[in-house]
C-alpha cells in the first residue's frame, strides 16, 4: 500500500498551487495515487511528488492528468506557468534541448553539476542567494534528472575542478551524501566522470564553466553559464572550440578510476 505525503500550502507557489489542485480533484473523484498514475501513464511515485511540488509536470503529464480527471484542459492551461515560474525565462531554452539531447559534455569548476546534485546539496547551494521560491527552484532542479533515469539516457561526459570536491557546501554530512552519489553516478555506463586534479594550474576552463549538447540530427548546441543568466549558442565556430576546450579539459584530467579514487580520498577526509 502506497504512503500518500502531506499536501503543499496551494499559496506557496504555482507548482505547490498544481500538486495541491491535482491533489483535490483527485481525492474528490475518490481515486487511489496507484490509480490515478495508472490512468496517466506515470508512476505513483511521480504522481506523488508532483502533488507535494517536488517535481515539476512536463507538458505530457498536464495533458494526461486532463484526461485521467476529464478536468477539460485545467491542467494543461497550468502548466505553462508553472514552468514560467520553476525555470527562468532564459534557460527555458536549454531546458527543452537538454531534454532532446542524445549526449552531453558538462564541465563545472566551482559546484557538483545539477544533474548529479542531490536534494540537500542543491537545495544548500541555492539556499545561499536566498531565492523567493526556492522549493520550486530545487524541485526544477530534481526533475531535470529524469533524463539520467531514462531507460536509455544520454552518453553524459562531466569534466570537474577539483575545487568542486573541497567545498562542502551544506556541511559535512550533505557533502558525503553528494559525493557518495557521485561515486554511484560513475558507475553507470553512460555516464563519465573525471576530475582534473588541483596540480593542474592552469586548463582549459578558467573561463568558467559550459556545457555541449548532442543530437541524432542537427548541429551541437553550447551553454554558458554566467552571473545573471547563461546563454545558449548556436554559432559555429563558438561551438568548435568549446568543444576543443572539453578535449583539452578531459586531456588534463585524472582518468576516470583515478577520479573515482580522489573522489573517495576527499570522502574519507570528511570522515576524520
Amino acid at each position: 500500500m502506497t504512503v500518500e505525503t502531506d499536501a503543499p500550502d496551494p499559496n506557496s507557489s504555482l507548482l505547490a498551487f498544481f500538486g495541491s489542485k491535482l491533489r483535490r480533484i483527485r481525492q474528490e473523484q475518490d481515486v487511489s495515487q496507484d490509480e490515478a498514475a495508472r490512468r496517466a501513464h506515470t508512476t505513483q511515485s511521480m504522481l506523488s511528488r508532483v502533488e507535494a511540488a517536488t517535481r515539476v509536470p512536463s507538458a505530457d503529464l498536464a495533458r494526461d492528468l486532463d484526461d485521467a480527471f476529464s478536468t477539460g484542459g485545467h491542467f494543461g492551461r497550468l502548466h505553462p506557468l508553472v514552468i514560467r515560474y520553476a525555470y527562468p525565462s532564459w534557460f527555458l531554452p536549454f531546458i527543452e534541448l537538454e531534454r532532446e539531447a542524445t549526449g552531453m559534455r558538462v564541465f563545472e569548476s566551482q559546484i557538483i553539476p545539477g544533474l548529479l546534485q542531490t536534494e540537500e546539496y542543491a537545495r544548500s547551494m541555492l539556499a545561499a542567494v536566498r531565492p523567493d521560491n526556492l522549493d520550486d527552484l530545487v524541485a526544477a532542479r530534481m526533475t531535470r534528472q529524469e533524463i539520467l533515469e531514462r531507460d536509455t539516457p544520454p552518453r553524459a561526459w562531466f569534466v570537474l575542478d577539483e575545487q568542486v570536491l573541497v567545498r562542502p557546501i551544506g556541511g559535512p554530512d550533505i557533502f558525503r551524501a553528494q559525493l557518495d552519489r557521485l561515486l554511484i553516478m560513475a558507475q553507470q555506463p553512460r555516464i563519465v566522470i573525471q576530475v582534473i586534479p588541483r596540480a593542474v594550474v592552469a586548463h582549459a576552463g578558467l573561463a568558467g564553466p559550459f556545457t555541449l549538447l548532442g543530437f541524432d540530427e542537427g548541429p551541437d548546441v553550447l551553454y554558458i553559464d554566467g552571473f545573471s543568466q547563461g546563454r545558449t549558442a548556436l554559432d559555429t565556430s563558438e561551438v568548435v572550440s568549446a568543444a576543443h576546450a572539453y578535449d583539452l579539459l578531459r586531456a588534463s584530467a585524472l582518468s576516470p578510476d583515478a577520479s573515482a579514487d580522489l573522489i573517495g580520498t576527499h570522502l574519507k577526509e570528511l570522515d576524520r
